[in-house]
This record gives structure tokens, C-alpha cells and sequence, in this order.
């Protein structure tokens, strides 16, 4: 099953927090730097030139992610999050194709990520399409992330 990606638009901003909220809610909990980004990705994600992609089959929006500017060329990919009803169909890896797919159409240099041992299966799919395991700073902003990885673009 294939998905249409299509960049964010305000009508997007209640399935972008919808599936995020499902998705923190579902293994762990909202911290307060996820309800900023939620609650006003626009101006949290957007505007200091950041992006926002949902993917959607059909009319339905079965998944999401964000791009958060670090710097010039590196951004940080989070808000990664599908539908539970539509787990399974590789939707995810989907994602992360078109996501790496536009950070070099972008000329970026770096990706960054942060994720949880807790979620094998993420970080799985994270080395399979070439990120590395890296050392976490000490503060970091999401109590649930031990592990963050880079892919070099």
C-alpha cells in the first residue's frame, strides 16, 4: 500500500498532534517539550525553518514526521509516528525514504535522531537505512531518549 506525502499545511496541525499524542501515550508519556512542538508546530517547527510531512492514504492521514532545524545543514528528524491501525505496512520505512530522500535533495549534511532501547524495532529500521549509533550529550530534552544516531548525507 502506498502513501501520498504532502508538506504541512494548518489543517494538518490536529492529525499531526493526534498521531504523535497516540504514539507517546501508546509507549510512553508527554513530556513538555512535546506539548510546545504539538501544540504549535507552526511556530515551534516551522518557522525557524523547519518541516513537517504526513503521509496519507487515500484521504486518511496514516503517518507523520518533522524535520527541526539545528543548524544551517544538520536537522533533526522526530515526530515520527503512523497510525496503529495502519502498523505494518511499512509506512514507516516509507518515511524514511522520502525523509533522507529530501534532506539530500536539500544538500544537508547531517540527520540526527533521538529514540529510546526501549523500541528495537525503531532503531532497527534506523540502521538499516544507515544511521550510527552515537554518544547522547548529557542534556538532552526527552527523559526517553538513551540512544541517539546520525546519518551523514
Amino acid at each position: 500500500m502506498l502513501v501520498t506525502k504532502v508538506a504541512f499545511e494548518p489543517r494538518y496541525a490536529n492529525a499531526f498532534k493526534d498521531l504523535n499524542v497516540a504514539w507517546l501515550e501508546k509507549f510512553f508519556f508527554i513530556e513538555p517539550k512535546d506539548e510546545i512542538l504539538l501544540k504549535y508546530c507552526k511556530d515551534s517547527i516551522i518557522k525557524p525553518g523547519g518541516f513537517i510531512f504526513l503521509a496519507k492514504s487515500n484521504t486518511d492521514v496514516v503517518g507523520c514526521f518533522s524535520f527541526i532545524r539545528i543548524e544551517e545543514n544538520s536537522y533533526k528528524l522526530g515526530k515520527m509516528a503512523v497510525h496503529e491501525s495502519y502498523e505494518g505496512h511499512s509506512f514507516g520505512q516509507q518515511l524514511m525514504r522520502f525523509a533522507i530522500s529530501f534532506a539530500k535533495q536539500q544538500q544537508w549534511n547531517k540527520l540526527i535522531l533521538y529514540s529510546s532501547s526501549k523500541l528495537p524495532a525503531a532503531l532497527h529500521i534506523y540502521e538499516k537505512f544507515g544511521f550510527a549509533h552515537v554518544p547522547l550529550e548529557n542534556d538532552i530534552q526527552y527523559t526517553r531518549s538513551d540512544v541517539k544516531m546520525e546519518l551523514d548525507l
